[in-house]
């Protein structure tokens, strides 16, 4: 494959807060890692797919968008709002400036700063921005990338009262102590979280692995010279698995996923992530242009925008559709592909699968 590791992780001490209490210490290594991966060379026009493009692939609408749709990311990024302009130009996008009160950044304290992490959230911003044009943009920028600061983060955007989805484009490995933070993954409003499924292929993440969480994986669109999709198949780095901790969700077991033996399978539903399939971002700063991104974390904004289109993306609602004898009309039901060597649980097949989960998008009514 010709895609590349954008982001190197690495491992922060921090000073506990007051929300994360001296008993639940395993969260202070949890360290999230951005799914992002870069395919080709920074242009001066757009290389990677379009939002015409996607909206066609999933019958999305070309307007639309209610509430605020908050995007958890990390460090500080001083272009993202020009970075937003130059997009909403180049694919006659509405205008969403601090300005007319469409978009607002909340840094944490005094966040890092970070190329890789910029780029997830120009792409996170720009791509949440394309598909729901209509909906307000809350970018909160965590402290550092430790589970302790992104907590804090979350925390505050499930606090506020016009936020609809919040998306986490941003993963990490399973630990002991993760039920005792699940219920940060919460909101009084009604308010859906939305995580990517990682990009090591066959394995569960969390926050994705918690069952308040929707899990994003991913798949590879096969698109003719022309335009139209030809295919959707599982991307081979889509994280999915069963969790080592988290008990299977009510949603789940009524759906009958016997295979997982009570415990919590991820993803839940998938959208395109391959960076051979990838999406169009501009970036601004020292490197400035077109960058083809691709990545599960492209799927956790563009799910939690259907949910500021619909008011409906959730997985109570999702396992009952996929339940439903037209459930053609709900998803795409991906078939082929794999994420790894195992046998059973590492391939696309039919209803649900743990590569892309329930399938990709047809609606934003469920």
């Amino acid at each position: 494959m010709k895609y590349k590791h954008i982001i190197a992780g690495f491992l922060l001490s921090i000073t506990l807060v007051p929300t994360i209490t001296s008993a639940d210490y395993r969260i202070d290594n949890f360290q999230g890692r951005p799914p992002i991966h870069s395919s080709g060379q920074v242009s001066t026009a757009p290389q990677g797919l379009t939002p015409d493009q996607i909206k066609t692939i999933y019958k999305l609408p070309k307007t639309g968008g209610h509430g605020t749709i908050a995007i958890i990311d990390v460090g500080s990024d001083d272009t993202i709002e020009s970075d937003l302009a130059v997009f909403d130009k180049q694919f006659g996008l509405p205008s969403c400036t601090t300005a007319n009160k469409c978009f607002e950044k909340h840094a944490m304290d005094t966040a890092m700063q970070d190329r890789g992490w910029s780029l997830e959230t120009a792409l996170d911003v720009e791509w949440a921005h394309a598909i729901a044009p209509s909906a307000k943009i809350l970018l909160v920028q965590a402290k550092t990338e430790s589970g302790a600061n992104l907590i804090n983060a979350v925390d505050y955007a499930r606090s506020r009262s016009d936020v609809v989805a919040i998306s986490m484009s941003w993963g990490g490995d399973e630990f002991p102590n993760e039920l005792a933070y699940d219920s940060h993954f919460t909101s009084p409003y009604g308010a859906s979280f939305f995580a990517s499924s990682g990009d090591e292929g066959a394995g569960a993440e969390w926050p994705a692995s918690s069952p308040n969480v929707v899990g994003v994986g991913g798949t590879h669109l096969n698109i003719a010279k022309n335009g139209p999709l030809t295919s959707e198949t599982a991307w081979t780095g889509s994280g999915g698995g069963i969790s080592k901790y988290e008990p299977a969700p009510v949603y789940q077991t009524a759906y009958n996923l016997t295979r997982a033996k009570g415990k919590r399978s991820i993803p839940d539903v998938a959208f395109n992530a391959d960076p051979d399939s990838g999406y169009s971002v501009y970036k601004g700063g020292s490197r400035p242009g077109w960058y083809d991104i691709g990545g599960t974390s492209a799927g956790a904004p563009q799910w939690a925008a259907i949910q500021s289109l619909g008011l409906s993306a959730n997985n109570k609602n999702f396992y009952k559709d996929k339940s439903s004898t037209n459930n053609a009309s709900y998803f795409h039901d991906i078939k082929s592909g794999t994420n790894g060597s195992c046998s059973y649980y590492c391939n696309a097949r039919n209803n649900y699968d743990y590569v892309t989960g329930l399938g990709s998008p047809l609606t934003i009514h469920f």
